[in-house]
Order: structure tokens, then sequence, then C-alpha cells
């Protein structure tokens, strides 16, 4: 399990070195094998594997192959509806698609077609490379997503609860400061869970009634992240006096415990803080208004009055004492003064340094291209699935001079504050950098081969046709059937307007202007089924086509969740006729559809640009149209609109600030002892030390 998580995350694994010598032949087998998959050894594990008796490396070997067919999504048969796919459906008149869909239809079984002998695959393939791990390395990579100074996703999670439970060391997992308000209820509901802990090393990390209220949520297996209700379960004596105590110690509890006034009613009748009123007398007092309504005047609702009649002096006056909810105010103020903001703005400076590194990112970014004129906001609500929506951006303009002084103010305080950070010596960043995205909020990102953060562009690789990928099983979920299960893979052409053009689904197998088919629609899936599309690049672009936006649907109404599994993905594929459908090797990415949704975007292709934009995105379904693409054009269209035209920090920029504070900016990346790249030195994806050290406050 740890080297699945270790293999995963950093793409290293761990040897447990020996002192034999293992045949070349058997390490010469292993990676003819794994380079089917799309990997290789480097130097250094090839040097410890040599040091492994022939049964520890076989056994070493079945283990790793097992978890690399899982993250390529190899572990699985793919049988599509036409199995010589795209040749076959490419030849095919309308008459016999029609025929062949409509047999399956009504038997639930898929045409007697006969598969023919394939070509050896030809393409080209960048293998990637694993390297040599150790058991430091692995709780640095799990202590530095502790330390995240943003949310972490369900997966990381996942990640460090294993970790937590079987690391023998675990002190070595913890930080001083948990900067993350989500991982300090998460973590500490870990640590209890295995008797880890006790209320002396988890009190520290405890500052306010809301950390409390997540310790408790996350004890009942709720979401940390506060946006939805849970139902709290019954807490041991003990448990309560400990959960009693962290509140007694914070300050100002009345006020914090209103913001949730509902969910605190409901845990106190769980945790009776009357048993406990002289021992913890502020908790109970706090309970006594919560229960009784009793007044109590509260910071935000002084500042939504002085919003509501106008009142910037009054907002901004208050605004002074939480730096944070002032930069989260800024436009609104901004926009209410009009030519007359820069004082606002002047006010603001004066409060900045004690604001978090990823508010003042974001505060950054946003008044940079404040006055860019866009159509739409893109917002991502809070919670663990990524329903994004878009609205009209109709916002009152805001003065250049305050924008740039906003920006000019964010930026002197990062530099100040990443100055104190160890000196990186000569720098080399790379452009391409521009087009990834920081990770701000990774909560509701879905498990991939490669962690990604919305909104980031990628380049494709050699090649010119795209193969979407979908493979999905109905069955059993906790003791529950799921029934017959179709999902369907779609994909939606525009040109550079967004205007329509076409899409490729099951209602449309091919298309009779461009390259473009889908394998065929399934729809059923007692064993899993497959389904593909591939896209001709050349021959979109020709006809004046820029946009693609993918799409899954659930026909038949389950929810990703409620699978037993359902995974998508894409490949590059420079000879499309050659080798198999499904070739674990050009895998580029796949991601886990495991989600509260119907419908999900995975990603945006810029053919124009020849980038992906990675989306990991749920729609909303429309109840009264079936769920397929051509019932939901208007949210598909919103959303690729928002995605490729989002102005969110970028990686360059965080890395330039870091590069002027601490070190020597330089050309070349052969000069530098620091280097950000995509692919070498400290890249995209590398997302825990980003989050740690490069977002640090």
């Amino acid at each position: 399990m740890k080297n699945d998580i270790y293999l995963r995350r950093s793409r290293k694994v761990i040897v447990m070195q020996e002192q034999h010598t293992l045949p070349d032949t058997y390490l010469a087998t292993a990676l003819k094998n794994i380079s089917a998959l799309g990997f290789t050894f480097s130097p250094a594990l090839l040097a410890a594997l040599r040091t492994l008796s022939i049964f520890s490396f076989v056994k070493w070997h079945k283990k790793l192959t097992k978890s690399l067919k899982k993250l390529v999504g190899a572990h699985v048969q793919y049988c599509p509806m036409y199995p010589n796919f795209p040749q076959q459906v490419m030849e095919a008149s309308g008459a016999e698609l029609y025929l062949e869909a409509l047999f399956h239809y009504l038997t639930e079984e898929l045409p007697a077609l006969t598969p023919d002998k394939r070509e050896s695959l030809v393409d080209q393939i960048e293998l990637k490379v694993i390297e040599l791990g150790d058991e430091d390395d692995f709780r640095q990579m799990m202590r530095k997503l502790i330390e995240a100074n943003t949310s972490i996703s369900e997966t990381d999670k996942a990640d460090l609860a294993w970790t937590i439970e079987h690391e023998e060391q675990v002190e070595k997992l913890l930080p001083a400061v948990i900067p993350q308000k989500e991982q300090i209820g998460f973590v500490a509901a870990a640590l209890l869970r295995c008797g880890k802990t006790d209320a002396a090393l988890i009190r520290p990390y405890f500052k306010t009634a809301t950390d409390v209220l997540r310790l408790a949520v996350a004890l009942s297996d709720g979401d940390v992240s506060l946006a939805a209700s849970t139902p709290f379960r019954k807490f041991k004596r003990a448990e309560r006096r400990l959960l009693l105590e962290l509140l007694e110690q914070c300050s100002d509890i009345t006020e914090d415990m209103l913001r949730y006034r509902e969910r605190w009613i409901r845990l106190g009748e769980i945790l009776h803080p009357s048993e406990y009123k002289q021992r913890f007398a502020s908790c109970h007092t706090a309970f006594d208004v919560l229960r009784n309504n009793k007044p109590f005047e509260t910071f935000n609702r002084n500042i939504e009055e002085a919003l509501r009649y106008f009142d910037t002096d009054r907002a901004v006056e208050h605004l002074l004492e939480r730096p944070g909810e002032f930069a989260r105010r800024l436009d609104h103020l901004l926009r209410l003064e009009g030519n007359d903001s820069l004082w606002i703005a002047s006010f603001f400076a004066s409060v900045a340094d004690r604001v978090a590194t990823p508010v003042l990112l974001q505060v950054m970014a946003h008044f940079k291209h404040r006055q860019q004129a866009n159509e739409l906001r893109l917002f991502f609500p809070k919670g663990n699935v990524a329903k994004a929506f878009a609205l009209p951006d109709s916002r009152f303009p805001i003065p250049s001079d305050a924008c740039e002084s906003v920006v000019n103010i964010c930026e002197n305080i990062l530099l100040v504050r990443f100055a104190k950070q160890p000196d990186m010596g000569k720098v080399f960043i790379d452009e391409r950098l521009q087009h990834y995205m920081v990770p701000f909020s990774q909560r509701s990102a879905s498990k991939a081969l490669r962690t990604l953060v919305r909104g980031s562009k990628l380049s494709m690789p050699a090649g010119d046709t795209i193969r979407f990928f979908l493979w999905w099983k109905e069955g059993k979920v906790d003791g529950k059937e799921t029934g017959r299960t179709d999902i369907d893979l779609s994909a939606a052409l525009y040109d550079e307007k967004w205007n329509y053009m076409e899409h490729i689904s099951y209602t449309n197998l091919k298309s009779e202007k461009y390259v473009a088919m889908h394998s065929g629609d399934i729809v059923a899936a007692p064993k899993g089924a497959c389904e593909f599309i591939d896209l001709y690049i050349p021959s979109i672009v020709a006809y004046g086509g820029r946009y693609v936006v993918t799409t899954l649907h659930s026909f038949t109404g389950q929810i990703y969740c409620d699978l037993p599994e359902c995974f998508a993905g894409w490949m590059m594929r420079q000879h499309p006729h050659s080798g198999e459908v499904f070739e674990p090797a050009a895998v580029v990415d796949r991601i886990d559809l495991a989600s509260n949704t119907q419908i999900s975007i995975p990603v945006v292709l810029d053919l124009k640009e020849r980038s992906v934009i990675w989306c990991d995105l749920a729609l909303t379904r429309n109840p009264n149209y079936y769920n397929n693409i051509e019932s939901h054009q208007t949210g598909v269209i919103a959303m690729g609109k928002a995605m490729t035209a989002m102005a969110k920090p970028n990686l360059y920029d965080l890395f330039r600030l870091h590069a002027l504070a601490r070190g020597e900016l330089v050309e070349r990346a052969e000069e530098a002892q620091t280097v950000f790249s995509p692919k070498h030195g400290i890249t995209p994806f590398d997302v825990e030390a980003i989050m740690a050290s490069f977002l640090a406050s």
C-alpha cells in the first residue's frame, strides 16, 4: 500500500535492498513489461533492484505491475462495440451503424463482429521514469501534505489516514503548525482513531471554535469543509470532555459558534455542556446564547449593515481588525467608492502583511486582470464536489490606479515574506509554467494518474489523433445493486467564438466533415463496458474548429460514486490504426469518476494551441431532458468559455516572486541550482511541496 501511494503521488518506490545479484534477464524482462505500460526504471532504481534475490524481485515486480496497470487503466478488459475501431466505423454505412445499434438496444448484446489482427503499435512513446525513494522521503511527502496551506482532496485524506495508521514514528509527520483549518480537524481525528494522540499533543493546533467543530465533524465521518451538514455520532464521555476542553481554550467562541449556530446546537445536544458548566464555563455560556437566541453583536453583522448603507468608512474601520476578511471584500469596497477608492487601498496596505499568502496571491491575480472584459465569471462552490457554475460578469468597473495599487501592495508584501525563507541560489523558471495554475483548493479534485489543478493547460504530446476512453461497470455497491448502467462518452466541437459545429456521441457516431468517430454506444455493463472517441486534429482545424469539450453523461441516472468503478482518460495516437484500441503506454491522463454527479467534464481541448485544459468539473443535470450532450449544450458552452478565459494565479508568477525575493534569475537551466519546469526540478505535479513550501504565510 505504501508503494501504491508513493508511486501515484511522486512516481517513486521503496526497495528493501538485499545482498544478492539479480540476473540481467529478470531486469530486462521487467523493463520490457513495464515499457508496455509507459514506464521505465531510473539508474538508481535499477542499481537497487540488482541487489534482490530472484524470489524478492518477482514478488516486488508483481505488485508494481499491478499498481501501474491500475494507474493507467490497464487492469480491465476493453471490448468496444466495434472491435476494429476506428477503421470499422469509418468504413461502415449509416444504415449498418443504425441496425447494429438497434440490435444492441433491443438485446443488450454486442453485435457479432469479428476482430481483425491488428498491426503492432508503431507510435514513439516517451516513457515515464520511476525513481528510487526511501522512507524518509515518503514521510516528508506526507508531512508536507499536512503542512499544505490549502485544502486537500479526498484521495489526499485517504493517503494521510493510511499513513497515520501505519506510521510507527507518527510524531515525525506532525509539524509545529498546521496552517489549513480543514487539515487540523481531519489529522486530529485520524490520530484519535488510531489511539496515537492525547489532548496535550493536539491542543496547540486548535485556535477557534470552528476548528473544534471540524474535529467533531471529522470524527463523525463528515465534510470538514463544513459545506454540508453532518449527522453527529454519539461521542464517548472521554471524547465529549476532549471536545469541550479544546473549545474552552479558544477565544471569542460565542461569535465563532454563531456562524454555524444550528450545527452547534445539534452538537451541544450530544456534548451536554451543562454537565461541565463549572469546569468549562465559557462553553456553557456560549451554548446558552445559541440555544436561547440571546442578543449578541457579531463582526459580520456590523460589516453587512455598513455595506448595506454604503458606509465604507465604517466598514473599513471594522475590517482593519480582520485583514483576511478585508482582502476578500476589497473588490466590493472599491466598487462602492468608484473614482475615490485609493484611500481604501492605502488602509488595506496597513494590514496586508497579516493576510495569508494564498489570499494575497489570489487578490493580486484578481486585480491584475480586473480591467479585462469577461463575458462570464466562474465560481467553485465550497465542498467536496466541483459543481462549478458561471454567471454573466455584471460588476461595475474599478479605476485602473486602484487596481494597480492593490497589485503592488500584494507583491511587495509577498516579496518581503518570501525573502525570509532559505536562499535558492540561481533560479531557472520555465515559461511554460504560466499555463499551470497554483493549487489553492484541491478538496474536490478527483483521483488521477497525475495531480493537476483546474484551469492548467498542458501541451499535447506529438501526434495528430486524440483518443478519449471511458470504462465503467455496474454491479453491487455497499450491498445495493446499481441496475443497468449506461454511461455515455461525448465530444462537442466549437469554433473560435464558441459557435457549435458538431458533436460526436451515441447519436452521431461519425462526422461527415471531419475525421472524428465514436466506437459505439454500449448500454449495459455487467462485466464492464468501454467507449472511445477519435478526433483527428488537422481535419477539425481545417474546417475552422478550435475547442472540444469532452463530457460524460450517466444516461440511466446513477451518480458516479454509486458505481463499482468508472474512469476516463485520453491517449495521443500518432498512428491510430496501429496497436490495440487501448494502448496503456499511450495514456496521457486518466481520472476516476467517483463524485456525487451524473455529468462530468474532464477536459477541454484547444486545438489551435494544441493544449489540454484540465477541468475535472461536474455539471448540473437538467431533469426535464435526457442526460446527453444535446440536452446540456448551454451549460457545456458556459463551462468551456469560463475555463478557457479563467484568470487565476499561475505557477510562473509564484515562483518568480520567490526567485526575486531569495534567489537570482538565470536564463538557462544548466546554470541554476533551483529549477522550476514541467518536467525537471520542481514540477507542477509536486503539489505537496508547492502547497507547503511555496504558499507558506
